[in-house]
């Protein structure tokens, strides 16, 4: 069974409406709760990150196999100013934005795997995956 889902973040309901679907998926892969409430909050970051930053974008959440390996990917998506300090950002701790979320270093901890593509003229793509253990 696939499981694919993509949210639109145009607006801060929409990023409660994306933590909530990844728990589910998250939940109907298998992941404990503990390890379901890192995939909501990294969502959530991201969502939040492309709703404050972009203005709109989407988070996509889908189950993959690799061999027999069962996880969990997400693509965070938007058409924004890109990030022009990411190194700077992947460096700190704190959020820029002055919220209380560990920005983009906390959700790359709580992730099993992290890449991000950036640029002014084609925004921002940000793909997790957490593995099922």
């Amino acid at each position: 069974m696939k499981i694919k889902s993509c949210i639109k973040i145009m607006n801060e309901w929409d990023i409660i409406t994306a933590r909530q679907k990844g728990r589910d998926v998250a939940k109907g892969i298998g992941f404990t709760t503990v390890e379901q409430a890192r995939i909501a909050t990294a969502i959530s970051e991201l969502a939040r990150n492309i709703f404050l930053y972009a203005g709109q974008g989407q988070i996509c959440i889908e189950k993959v196999d690799v061999s027999g390996k069962v996880g969990l990917r997400i693509i965070a998506a938007d058409r924004g100013p890109g990030i022009n300090n990411l190194k700077q950002i992947m460096g700190d701790d704190l959020s820029i934005s002055g919220g209380l979320g560990a920005g983009l270093p906390g959700v790359k901890r709580l992730m099993d795997e992290f890449n991000i593509e950036t640029s002014s003229e084609e925004g921002t793509k940000i793909y997790l995956i957490k593995w099922l253990r």
